[in-house]
């Protein structure tokens, strides 16, 4: 039977730098045809369980790690997930416990938030599925005011237990809360958080590689604010052209459309100070990062590496947007040619926020090259790739 993974090979030539065997020498010790294993590595021949097996053995992993099937990432997260399910499916049926004050219940949910722009997703999952099912009693307490501060406070709290959903992989739990937060959040009667679930909402669009609707859903989105009047209604505003900006260069790369979305978001960045508003960073920086990654988007390294011009986001920055600013920067040094440029970038992701590298496909995917360009490829950089399990 033969082993459905279009990125197998790539997966192989990266181990076998990393282990410093050539062709050659892998093919002998897997006891494989030279010519099956060059077809293998370049994507030309799809692989059958039993070499897919002998050179696993031939390169001493296991077969799962060059499949890409293997679990990487935090155990504890992972178990942590059947009670967020079990949260989630009994969201409008919640059983008899302690309701706190409203106020308790801001400062723990303001806590959770604070964890996910951390990345800290290790410490967000142990908490969040209480937290949740505390949040659907508190719907159905107290006088209309109270329940549709709670509204407001459910919803916020689903976009925290959303992001390890969305980070670990689980798409369909994913979009079941993004589902109820949009319920929610119209329960709540705050068109500001409608606009921040819509903005979070593309990650479905993103998951299954559908922007197109999800490029017509923010530009609907932004008909929810027609006049901004607060500072918080102008940060949404910005935040959906920021990311509207991002979805067409990816789905529209030879239009106007990204390059206007962007306009806009600089207007509206110039009317705010830089700021976490609604659960979304937005302002001046931000600014600057989305024109990184619009620019990566686009497939314009040279432009990224411009727009990024040596500058670091300041460390009072979202640890996750800070990282993933790093991870950008990384895509497009490694695309002009700036290997260690990119590889220092990844380290500076990393450090800023471990938990959000190790879950980034793109970060294994540029290990991957960095480590197939290197003849003889430093220790700093295998042990990087073992650590996200790129190797």
């Amino acid at each position: 039977m033969a082993v459905p993974a279009p990125s197998i090979g790539k997966q192989i030539a990266a181990t076998r730098t990393a282990r410093r065997m050539s062709q050659p020498e892998l093919a002998e010790a897997a006891h494989i045809s030279l010519s099956t294993l060059r077809k293998i590595e370049q994507g030309s021949r799809a692989v059958t369980e039993p070499v897919l097996f002998a050179v696993a053995d031939a390169l001493g992993v296991e077969p799962e790690r060059l499949t890409g099937v293997e679990g990487r990432s935090n155990s504890r997260v992972h178990g942590a997930i059947p009670e967020i399910r079990r949260a989630v499916d009994a969201y409008d049926l919640p059983e008899e416990g302690a309701v706190r004050p409203l106020n308790e219940l801001r400062t723990a949910v303001h806590e959770a938030t604070a964890q996910r722009l951390a990345s800290q997703y290790t410490r967000l999952s142990g908490t969040i599925a209480d937290l949740l099912s505390e949040l659907s009693r508190a719907l159905h307490t107290g006088s209309p005011d109270h329940r549709r501060q709670a509204t407001a406070l459910f919803t916020t709290a689903y976009r925290a237990a959303d992001s390890i959903a969305y980070k670990y992989g689980y798409y369909d739990l994913s979009a079941r809360m993004i589902e109820i937060m949009r319920q929610s959040a119209e329960l709540a009667e705050d068109r500001v958080l409608t606009a921040t679930v819509a903005y979070v909402r593309t990650e479905t669009f993103f998951a299954s590689r559908n922007l197109a609707p999800g490029l017509r859903a923010l530009q609907d989105s932004l008909k929810v604010i027609p006049t901004p009047r607060t500072t918080r209604e102008v940060a949404a505003l910005g935040a959906l052209h920021m990311r509207a900006a991002v979805v067409a260069a990816r789905l529209l790369a030879d239009s106007e459309v990204p390059d206007e979305h962007m306009r806009q978001a600089r207007k509206f960045a110039s009317l705010v100070p830089e700021g976490v508003y609604s659960g979304t960073a937005f302002g001046p920086d931000s600014m600057r990062v989305h024109e990184v990654s619009m620019a990566v988007e686009l497939g314009d390294g040279g432009r990224a590496v411009t727009a990024a011009g040596g500058w670091s986001p300041p460390t009072g920055f979202p640890a996750e947007r800070r990282s993933h600013y790093f991870l950008e920067v990384a895509r497009a040094q490694l695309w002009t040619g700036r290997r260690d440029d990119a590889f220092r970038s990844l380290q500076n992701a990393r450090r800023i926020a471990p938990q959000h590298v190790r879950e980034h496909p793109q970060v294994r995917e540029a290990l991957g090259t960095l480590l197939r360009l290197h003849r003889t490829p430093p220790q700093s950089l295998i042990s990087y790739a073992e650590w996200v399990g790129a190797i």
